[in-house]
């Protein structure tokens, strides 16, 4: 098996699908605007990767049983910068100062940050990165 697509809940389905495209540049496949079943399909080349769900009200709670992060690999370092970019620009709440190691001694890493809900995200490479961890003594994809 593999993992297919995630779903994500939102609270705002336009501001999310917003989000989700200028971040991880992905297309909008589909998107259901009927009131109160609101959802939206984003995906690559036709492939489906990621949906929104718009139910739910709040913030993403990290004290409750559930999904820790949603990490996407990105192909290279080119890809990891420019979504830094992306995700300064936007002023996106990063858990680190940018580009971090996995750890220490680490060749691969990438960006910690959240999405406008408060959902924990990752994006990584998983080789060529010379960034110093955050922390020696704990995993960066951890979120301490």
């Amino acid at each position: 098996m593999k993992t297919g697509h995630v779903g994500i809940n939102v609270t705002d389905l336009d501001r999310s699908i917003d989000f989700y495209r200028d971040i991880f540049t992905l297309d909008l496949l589909g998107q259901n605007t009927q009131p109160n079943r609101r959802s939206a399909f984003l995906g690559h080349d036709g492939t489906l990767i990621l949906t929104l769900w718009q139910q739910s009200d709040g913030r993403f709670t990290t004290n409750r049983p559930g999904l820790h992060h949603l990490s996407f690999e990105a192909p290279d370092l080119t890809h990891l910068h420019q979504a830094e970019t992306r995700l300064r620009a936007r002023g996106a709440t990063l858990t680190h100062d940018g580009i971090v190691a996995h750890g220490e001694g680490a060749t691969s890493g990438g960006l910690f940050f959240q999405d406008p809900d408060g959902t924990r995200l990752e994006i990584y490479v998983t080789t060529g990165l010379t960034a110093p961890a955050p922390h020696a003594d704990a995993p960066t994809c951890g979120f301490f």
